[in-house]
């Protein structure tokens, strides 16, 4: 299924964010300095599980949990 780190990533962004934007620029600042470029990854990127384990990993040192 396409999209799926996309998905990830929106979701964290979501959760940590909780819907203001300034938040929100800052969380996509904390992804893109761990490795994770929000900007990226679309609808349409393929998956792989090496990426989705990364954000995986990256999200629980977040304190979030994404599926």
């Amino acid at each position: 299924m396409p999209g799926k780190i996309r998905k990830m990533i929106d979701q964290i962004i979501e959760k940590k964010s909780g819907g203001k934007a300034v938040l929100a620029n800052v969380i996509a600042t904390k992804l893109i300095l761990k490795g994770i470029d929000p900007a990226k990854f679309n609808a349409a990127s393929p998956d792989d599980p090496a990426m989705i384990a990364k954000v995986s990993l990256v999200a629980g040192e977040m304190g979030v949990i994404v599926g």
